[in-house]
C-alpha cells in the first residue's frame, strides 16, 4: 500500500432546529388589541353622546396646540408678524374674525355655566324659608336654547291675582331673589307669559289672554329689573296666551298659568338677535338630558 494514499472525509452539515424567537409577538399583539379596544370604546361613547356634547367636543379639538399649551386663549395663534393676518389686519374675513369667534363661549362651557346657575338658584331658594314653599312651583330644564325656568301658578298659591298682572308677594320676592343670580352670568334672557284657557267674556275682541300673558311677562320683567337685573340682558318679552299648554295637562289647569324664563345659550341669543327662522322656542320638545 502506498504511503501517498489520501483518506477522503465527507462532512455533512447538521440540521439545527430553528432558534426560539421569544414572546415579542405576544407583546405586539397585546398592544394592538388594547388600541383596538380603546378605539371601540371611543366610538361607543360618541354614539351615546348628545348633539350638544358632540359640538362641545369638536370645539375642544379645534383649539390650536400652542394656545392649549399656553394655558389659555391668545389674540392670535398665527406665526405671522402682522397682527390679525391678511392684507388688512383689521379685515373681518381675515384672522380677526377667528379671534372674535374664539372669544365666544364654547357650547360645553356655556352648558356648564348654566348648570351651575341652576344649582345656585335651587340652593338659594332652598335656604330661604320664605321661598322654600314655592320650590315645588318651579321647573328647571336644560334645552337646546339654554336653561329654561318655569314659574308655575297653583290655586293654593297663585303668582298673580286672578285675571290680572298684579304680582303676588311670593312671586315678587322670588323674582327679585333670582335677579342678582341672572346678573352673574353673561347670558341673555327671554321672558314669556302663559295663561290657562279660561277666556274673558268678550273673547278675543277685547282684553284677552294675549294681553294678559304679555302684561304678566312685562310685570315679571319689571320685578327682575327692580331686583337688580341689568335691563340690557333682556332680548325678548312676549305673551303666548293659552297656545302652549304644559304637556299632559288640561288647558284649563292652573299649571298653565306660568312665566317662562330662558337663560339663553350664546348660539340661541345670536339666532334671536339675527331674527333667524330657527327661533328660540318655549316648546318642551327641545329638552336635552342634564
Amino acid at each position: 500500500m502506498s504511503n501517498n494514499h489520501r483518506t477522503i472525509v465527507i462532512r455533512r452539515p447538521r440540521r439545527a432546529h430553528a432558534a426560539h424567537h421569544g414572546g415579542a409577538w405576544k407583546i405586539a399583539l397585546a398592544d394592538f388589541m388594547t388600541a383596538l379596544m380603546a378605539l371601540f370604546l371611543v366610538l361607543w361613547i360618541l354614539s351615546t353622546a348628545t348633539p350638544s356634547e358632540l359640538q362641545g367636543l369638536a370645539e375642544y379639538f379645534r383649539t390650536p396646540l400652542k394656545v392649549a399649551l399656553a394655558n389659555g386663549d391668545r389674540n392670535s395663534a398665527s406665526t405671522s408678524a402682522i397682527p390679525g393676518g391678511g392684507a388688512d389686519p383689521a379685515h373681518s374675513d381675515g384672522e380677526q374674525a377667528r379671534i372674535d369667534l374664539k372669544r365666544q363661549s364654547r357650547p360645553a362651557e356655556d352648558r356648564a355655566r348654566l348648570m351651575e346657575l341652576r344649582r345656585r338658584m335651587e340652593t338659594v331658594i332652598q335656604e330661604d324659608p320664605a321661598l322654600r314653599n314655592v320650590r315645588e312651583q318651579m321647573r328647571f330644564e336644560m334645552t337646546q336654547d339654554g336653561l329654561r325656568v318655569q314659574l308655575m301658578d297653583t290655586d293654593r298659591q297663585p303668582m298673580f291675582e286672578l285675571g290680572s298682572d298684579r304680582v303676588s308677594p311670593a312671586m315678587r320676592k322670588l323674582l327679585r331673589t333670582l335677579a342678582p343670580l341672572l346678573n352673574d352670568v353673561p347670558n341673555r334672557l327671554s321672558i314669556s307669559g302663559h295663561t290657562d284657557s279660561l277666556r274673558y267674556a268678550r273673547g278675543d275682541s277685547g282684553y284677552s289672554n294675549w294681553e294678559l300673558s304679555s302684561d304678566r311677562a312685562n310685570a315679571s320683567r319689571r320685578e327682575l329689573v327692580a331686583g337688580g337685573l341689568d335691563g340690557s340682558k333682556l332680548l325678548r318679552v312676549t305673551g303666548m296666551g293659552d297656545r302652549v299648554p304644559v304637556p299632559g295637562s288640561n288647558p284649563g289647569d292652573a299649571v298653565n298659568r306660568r312665566i317662562t324664563l330662558v337663560v339663553l345659550s350664546d348660539s340661541a341669543a345670536r339666532r334671536l338677535q339675527a331674527g333667524s327662522r330657527s327661533d328660540v322656542s318655549d316648546l318642551p320638545s327641545q329638552r336635552v338630558p342634564d
